[in-house]
């Protein structure tokens, strides 16, 4: 959790954030930008999620479980603000979620090669267990064509890094090898809009402008 901030009091009041996910990449966005957060993990059922969904878009997939995060922590912690997010990759009209194991990253990886991934990322704010504002945005990669070589090599050095990535990779990291042009804000691809996260704090006036 990040040290002390000079926005941590406003009005006489702590401002904490709560992250509501253990995602190391979402973490240090929030440390790097300076935005005073602790993170509890969101017990909620994602496949289920989805598979109420249905058929819907993967934009609105992806931000019903960042809304499903949000909610399931702030009915724990009443009048604090809480921040739930998430990432979907869609491949060739298929939506994949997190690799099982090794074996199905490479998989995911073998079917990526030489096309178009796409990925959505979104956010949600809740209080007192109402959402109070939400955002999705989407980021276009283009994978290079991977040799089932390079992929074991790439998984030797990155598994099990990856594991909790929806398109097996760490753009700042080894995965930026993966691609060949990219479409998109930074941080959509890092797995959370942060942009938009850090206008909505400044709305509500929880951050200054």
């Amino acid at each position: 959790m990040p040290g002390p901030s000079q926005y941590e009091r406003r009005g006489g009041r702590r401002f904490m954030l709560i992250l509501a996910s253990q995602s190391a990449s979402r973490r240090a966005m929030l440390e790097a930008a300076g935005v005073p957060f602790m993170a509890l993990p969101a017990a909620v059922d994602e496949r289920a999620i989805e598979a109420g969904l249905g058929d819907a878009l993967p934009a609105a997939v992806a931000t019903s479980l960042a809304e499903a995060k949000a909610l399931a922590v702030s009915a724990q912690h009443p009048g604090r603000l809480v921040l739930g997010s998430d990432s979907l990759a869609v491949c060739a009209g298929r939506r994949f979620d997190k690799p099982a194991d090794r074996e199905a990253a490479a998989a995911h990886l073998r079917f990526f090669a030489g096309r178009t991934l796409t990925l959505h990322s979104a956010a949600a704010l809740a209080r007192d267990g109402d959402v109070v504002w939400r955002h999705a945005a989407a980021a276009s990669l283009r994978v290079a064509a991977l040799s089932d070589a390079f992929i074991a090599d790439y998984l030797t050095y990155e598994w099990p890094a990856v594991a909790g990535c929806v398109g097996v990779f760490r753009i700042e990291g080894r995965g930026v090898q993966l691609f060949e042009a990219i479409d998109g804000d930074h941080f959509t691809v890092l797995g959370m809009p942060l942009l938009a996260v850090l206008g909505a704090l400044r709305e509500m006036g929880e951050l200054p402008r």
